[in-house]
């Protein structure tokens, strides 16, 4: 039997890059999809390119932290129980610090860090109830360092790791499992939809993004890091170095970011 037949996974920001790409690769393993973000009709056809009829489709807007309980009450109704919730959805940053008007970092981690957290504790009860449950969580690298352009985008995807790693160490007991997935360049629509200073989509696509790799792939090593119960899965391609590079030489990190290129 496949590894999440007669599972429930439930994917945010599904309705296109990576969250798309998750969808098609859990469906292949039998799991039943719940897709959610705030466009209904990509959901839709999202849900009918993976061809699974009970696939449920629930809109929600992250930033909307108060909407995200009866979110959750509205899933377990149609659901009956959720499995693994991959907490995907979020919207990434193209601008200076100096040049980012404050509204538009309050948006970044309002969606990013604490549309996560309301999402995830909105949904915590009935994993510990069921003493069972699996949280996936798409941070980035730029979750364990910092880049030039980032600053908002950054401060909520290393907020991530602080609150997950502290849930992981509150819940284990519970069978309640935590997998960080930290992606570099994915070749998605991400940085055409990122914020800019002012808060309008940068519109246009960044050559390392266009570069990167692909979504169906990172899809495959994320299911296959669920499936072991990985704790952090990083994934791109020299990006990656940066990670290392920062843990033992923070001052060569340091001079290597300021000539990094980003976009």
């Amino acid at each position: 039997m496949k590894k999440f037949e007669n599972k429930t996974v439930w994917i945010t920001g599904a309705s296109s890059g990576i969250g798309e790409a998750l969808a098609h690769e859990f469906a292949k393993e039998g799991a039943r999809l719940v897709l959610s973000a705030r466009n209904e009709a990509e959901l839709q056809r999202v849900a009918n390119a993976c061809g699974r009829p009970d696939t449920i489709i629930q809109t929600l807007d992250l930033g909307d932290h108060d909407s995200l309980p009866g979110v959750v009450q509205s899933v377990l109704a149609k659901a009956g129980s959720v499995d693994v919730l991959v907490n995907n959805g979020g919207i990434s940053q193209r601008s200076l610090a100096k040049d980012t008007k404050f509204e538009v970092d309050k948006k970044l981690i309002n969606v990013n860090l604490l549309g996560t957290i309301a999402l995830t504790k909105a949904i915590l009860p009935h994993f510990l109830e069921r003493k069972t449950g699996h949280f996936v969580v798409i941070t980035s690298l730029t979750g364990k360092f910092g880049t030039p352009l980032r600053s908002s985008y950054a401060a909520a995807k290393h907020g991530l790791h602080g609150f997950f790693d502290s849930l992981r160490a509150e819940i284990w007991r519970e069978n309640v499992l935590v997998t960080l997935v930290c992606p570099g360049f994915i070749s998605t629509k991400v940085s055409v939809n990122a914020l800019t200073g002012d808060g309008s989509p940068q519109g246009s696509m960044d050559n390392k993004t266009r570069a990167g790799k692909s979504p169906a792939d990172l899809a495959k090593a994320i299911v296959s890091a669920v499936k072991k119960g990985k704790y952090e899965l990083y994934f791109g391609g020299r990006e990656l170095v940066g990670v290392y590079v920062k843990r033992f030489f923070p001052n060569l990190f340091t001079k290597m970011l300021r000539k990094a290129k980003v976009t």
